[in-house]
């Protein structure tokens, strides 16, 4: 048996019955088991965001449901699953996501029914924040800094005074 609990379990079934596939792998990935999200639920998702098909707001809705559970665990892997969507999936996804007036509103998260929680709802809040202005900075300047060629010839080293001077300060803050 799984480290999966009874509730994982239902809304598993439940999304399988609905037939979304991508809301299940977002359960799959975001369960109550304190362990990371498991590849196999990642590269589905990842997968996911390279089709044309696929609806990227109904994706990213489901990750921002995943945060609105009380449980640290589950917040901290649908943190997790939307940073590693922004880092390796399609381009789309950190776009919309980039597109909304709010991503993450985890200001005042506090996980007290776990042993762990107290201490952990500080990082998934300074977590949320750093995602928030990830999606910001790409919003203003429309690349991913972390993307960016490095190097002699990279990107910052090539870039105009006038452009510099307006991207080190979105870099900073991202930092």
């Amino acid at each position: 048996m799984s480290g999966q609990s009874i509730t994982d379990r239902i809304a598993a079934a439940q999304h399988s019955m609905t037939g979304s596939a991508i809301s299940k792998a977002v359960c799959k990935a975001t369960t109550h088991e304190v362990s990371g999200p498991k590849k196999k639920h990642l590269d589905y998702l990842i997968h996911c965001t390279n089709e044309m098909n696929v609806n990227i707001p109904q994706l990213a809705d489901t990750l921002f449901e995943r945060t609105a559970n009380s449980s640290w665990v589950v917040v901290f892997k649908a943190l997790i699953t939307t940073h590693h969507l922004m880092m390796y999936g399609n381009e789309r996804f950190i776009q919309y996501l980039a597109s909304r007036n709010t991503l993450f509103n985890l200001n005042n998260f506090l996980d007290k029914g776990a042993l762990q929680g107290y201490d952990m709802s500080t990082f998934i809040r300074r977590y949320s924040r750093y995602l928030n202005e990830k999606a910001m900075s790409y919003r203003l300047v429309a690349v991913d800094f972390t993307k960016m060629k490095r190097g002699i010839d990279g990107v910052m080293r090539t870039m105009t005074t006038e452009k510099l001077i307006k991207t080190l300060p979105i870099i900073q803050n991202q930092l």
